[in-house]
């Protein structure tokens, strides 16, 4: 296949978060969105109104749709490791949303179908490669401007835990594995990869009885790197919206705010030469950032070979620290967390 031909795509949820998506894609100007399913109509007619994809009657015939080369799947996490794995046995690629899966069972059985298969597959966290914040910290802790970086705090918290229904698969521990923290927390264990690499262990506390749910309302964690930094991961759904990202070093501290949308981030940086108070300044990104990389790496992945990023296994990497953390919380002992190599 040339580069730069455009890839005839199947999608799967084309709503909520699909709708994001499905306007990165076009965005791209790489992918054809040709066949759709999504058991919300509305959402799979404004798919067909914007993106020229046919409906489907089911995923089992979304899958049989004549000359696709992959499969974009937006679902909940409860569906991901299913419906990946039925497209994956068909030879297809596949664009997996994140978390990447619900349990420790299907990470392994995605990861071992795409050795078998050698499709590719790719995960929809963040590319931190392409984002010019990103890539700011990464280059102040690489060129050492933190000093030795003592350790970390990050917290991230909404209050979508409290919309939560009964019946809802976001509060069923079998599918939503540490509330919270599979949700959003996921993202910054990613991210807190990028930055500081592998992470070995884990300890954590969790909380339960906040919310009507049975998955956690609370977590705690604080995670260990091959490195030995130890820094902490907080997640809450039960509470206003607050996530912020603070670096501690010998030398420098910085403090990051991410606000709602519309307010964007702030980025605060203090020298540390004493216990007396230093002044704060601000820090601006500066370069561009590519919102639609994690999919233009999948795309080149495809069409030139190679490993996109976020991969399924850089999914795995971050849902392998989850699902210790909960082993963590209900044994109360330190837990490793499972290589993915």
């Amino acid at each position: 296949m040339r580069r730069g031909k455009i890839m005839n795509v199947a999608m799967v949820g084309v709503g909520g978060f699909g709708a994001y998506r499905r306007a990165r894609m076009r965005e791209t100007g790489l992918f054809r969105i040709v066949a759709a399913y999504d058991i919300n109509k509305t959402a799979l007619e404004q798919c067909r109104e914007e993106d020229g994809a046919e409906p489907a009657d089911s995923y089992e015939a979304l899958l049989k749709t004549p000359g696709i080369e992959a499969v974009f799947i937006s679902t909940g996490a409860k569906f991901h490791a299913s419906q990946a794995m039925a497209a994956m046995r068909r030879g297809l690629h596949v664009f997996i949303e994140k978390p990447l899966c619900a349990t420790q069972r299907e990470m392994r059985e995605l990861i071992s179908l795409q050795k078998k298969t050698g499709v590719v597959a790719g995960c929809g966290h963040a590319d931190h490669a392409h984002d010019a914040a990103s890539l700011m910290i990464k280059r102040m802790i690489d060129r050492g401007d933190f000093g030795k970086i003592a350790t970390f705090e990050k917290t991230t918290a909404h209050s979508g835990g409290l919309r939560i229904k009964p019946g809802d698969w976001r509060g069923d521990p079998k599918k939503n594995p540490g509330g919270m923290l599979f949700q959003c927390g996921v993202h910054g264990i990613h991210e807190l990869m990028f930055y500081f690499g592998p992470i070995k262990a884990v300890q954590c506390a969790m909380r339960y009885d906040v919310h009507t749910t049975l998955t956690a309302d609370v977590a705690h964690c604080i995670l260990e790197f091959d490195s030995g930094l130890v820094g902490t991961l907080s997640a809450y759904h039960v509470t206003p919206y607050r996530h912020t990202f603070n670096i501690y070093g010998t030398r420098m501290n910085l403090y990051v705010d991410a606000r709602f949308f519309d307010e964007g981030t702030r980025y605060l940086v203090q020298p540390c030469r004493s216990n007396e108070k230093e002044e704060q300044r601000p820090l601006r990104p500066s370069g561009r950032t590519d919102i639609c990389g994690n999919i233009r790496s999948f795309y080149n992945a495809v069409r030139n070979g190679g490993e996109p990023y976020p991969s399924l296994k850089d999914g795995a990497r971050a849902v392998a620290v989850v699902f210790a953390a909960e082993e963590a919380a209900k044994t109360g002992r330190k837990v490793k967390v499972a290589k993915i190599t």
